[in-house]
């Protein structure tokens, strides 16, 4: 048998990450399926993944029980829940983790999303809760907005390592980078050891073209429909290479520090008229993540094709197309400003939903 389209993605060194977990994916062995033979070294949680899993049952009304016999805060029951879930995905995961010497095999664990705009409600609870998981391959997520900078900032510094999520512009993926690197700075001066922390910035993809392409619809423009996700993470991938290239990065590697990988989210794709796959094919490249949505997982498993490296192919053109979008009347500020703020507003509303669903549930589980 040949190798496996994952497995000669995998080995362009693109990590290939799931971004769905739930408790009936690891009981059931789907998830270490996943990894032996799909080629999966992490995975990706957000709030709405967590209330799907939920609300469809999954076998968490038992927990919620045991739960309410010390508390009925919906809050804290989720926390609960979504602990043991990320928990038993670190253990699946954790011969990846051992194996790459703590580059992969990571799971990721959201802050409240509500949390967005409080740098130090983000910071207290990302500490919460890296110690409260307590397993070394735990990523916080922590979204990119301007108070969450210094928070993330300060974990790197304290050695919690890093999920940055919700980056949609190229003026915030680069100051998401100087927050990593002041962070690491801190952590190596206050004789802390870089090598044991690590950190993703995953970039927002599809979301951009879905947003872009409405505009452009409006603007009776099709030509350029479809191109701007797929460049802005290109032009993202080039300010990486810079960013982690050059002697003060050298004497950083050289101290054992990690560089912050690029992960291109929102992967899935939501026009039905361009290829499914299209958001990894086009950005396949050496130290990358793609956390893909189980259908896309499948579908590049089905038929994806890996013709090396395509992150760092037309970059010029990428440019050339942010020049082409002004001139069309797309403003690309406004366009990823818009983004930032809606991505948060998904994920709260998401989150709100989950803990009226909990609120739900412990009412019902009460009363039995």
């Amino acid at each position: 048998m040949g190798e496996s389209r994952l497995q000669k993605l995998h080995d362009q060194g693109q990590s290939i990450w799931i971004d769905l977990l739930s408790r009936s994916l690891v009981r059931s062995g789907e998830l270490k399926r996943m990894i032996d033979e799909d080629s999966v070294t992490g995975l990706t949680s957000n709030p709405a993944i967590f209330q799907k899993a939920i609300a469809g049952g999954e076998g968490y009304d038992e927990q919620i029980r045991e739960c309410l016999e010390e508390t009925d805060d919906p809050r804290a029951i989720f926390t609960r829940l979504a602990i043991d879930d990320v928990r038993a995905a670190c253990e699946e995961f954790h011969p990846v983790w051992q194996g790459t010497g703590g580059r992969d095999g990571y799971v990721s664990l959201e802050v409240d999303p509500d949390l967005a705009a409080d740098t130090k409600g983000t910071f207290d609870q990302a500490v919460e809760l890296h110690a409260r998981v307590d397993r070394p391959n735990i990523y916080i997520k922590i979204p990119a907005t301007k108070e969450g900078l210094p928070a993330i900032e300060d974990c790197i510094a304290r050695g919690i390592p890093i999920n940055v999520t919700l980056i949609f512009s190229l003026a915030r993926y680069r100051d998401v980078v100087s927050a990593y690197l002041r962070g690491l700075a801190r952590l190596i001066v206050g004789g802390g050891d870089p090598a044991k922390v690590s950190s993703v910035a995953s970039f927002f993809v599809s979301r951009i073209d879905t947003e872009a392409d409405r505009r452009l619809e409006e603007l009776g423009n099709t030509e350029l429909q479809g191109k701007l996700g797929i460049a802005n993470a290109r032009l993202a991938y080039k300010h990486f290479e810079q960013a982690f290239a050059g002697p003060i990065w050298e004497r950083m590697a050289g101290q054992g520090a990690n560089k912050q990988r690029p992960l291109w989210a929102s992967t899935s794709t939501k026009n039905p008229a361009y290829r499914d796959v299209m958001y990894v094919e086009e950005l396949i490249g050496a130290d990358t993540v793609n956390t893909m949505p189980l259908e896309t997982l499948v579908a590049f498993r089905d038929h994806g094709e890996v013709r090396g490296d395509t992150v760092t192919s037309g970059v010029e053109d990428a440019e050339q197309l942010l020049t082409e979008l002004a001139a069309a009347g797309v403003d690309y500020d406004d366009v990823v400003g818009r983004l930032e703020i809606e991505g948060v507003q998904k994920f709260a509303a998401a989150f709100a939903e989950l803990i009226a669903g909990i609120e739900a549930r412990r009412g019902e589980l009460a009363t039995r």
